[in-house]
């Protein structure tokens, strides 16, 4: 029962889409109808409906992700079998939200981080996700975004899978890896179809 409150617990957390709501309420913008890619995410609050809301945004969709997580780590055995689906549940909740018919979802990169900060004090999980954007985005950089974004978590989803003491949570790893890229397969597909332009460059010191 209690992993099913948890999960729960995230699930819902993670449908309400602030990225939607808040510069709606605040700027009366639609982020959804405006953007280009209709994504309520954070990138695109802080480029219709400008930094304030865009930080807020950011924040909040951290926290979704975080606190489920975090009370689930100090309330139930994160090597339980059943953690994974615990672990994923806000992702799922962002990139299918219930509160929206499984419409409108996010692409579930910031709510990701935010439960990797929920197994605080741990927070190697989170560290290796942000090494691997990092590299990608201004040493090795890949382009475009989702392309990026898809070889981070695979990135990721190896590195915590050779790692021993990480390997317990690989399971939960994995579901989130699989959500994201489901979430960016419409913008690889066009690559694909060659109606994108595929760079990778190596910046020098």
């Amino acid at each position: 029962m209690e992993s099913l409150f948890f999960a729960t617990f995230g699930y819902l957390s993670g449908s309400i889409l602030f990225g939607y709501w808040i510069p709606k309420v605040l700027k009366k913008v639609d982020i959804c109808a405006v953007s280009k890619d209709g994504n309520p995410g954070t990138a695109n609050a802080f480029l219709y409906a400008g930094a304030g809301c865009g930080i807020l945004v950011l924040l909040c969709d951290l926290a979704k992700g975080f606190l489920p997580v975090f009370f689930a780590v100090h309330f139930f055995d994160p090597h339980s079998p059943l953690f994974p689906v615990i672990l994923a549940a806000p992702v799922l909740g962002h990139a299918w939200p219930i509160f929206h018919r499984g419409k409108k979802g996010g692409k579930g990169i910031a709510v990701s981080f935010g439960v990797l900060l929920g197994l605080f004090p741990d927070v190697s999980f989170a560290f290796f996700l942000a090494f691997w954007y990092i590299l990608f985005s201004i040493v090795w950089i890949i382009q475009p975004h989702c392309l990026r974004t898809a070889v981070t978590y695979i990135a990721w989803t190896i590195n915590i899978g050779v790692s021993e003491k990480s390997r317990y949570m690989l399971p939960g790893i994995l579901l989130i890896a699989l959500i994201v890229i489901q979430k960016h397969m419409d913008s690889l597909r066009e690559l694909e179809k060659g109606e994108g332009q595929i760079r990778f460059l190596f910046r020098r010191s």
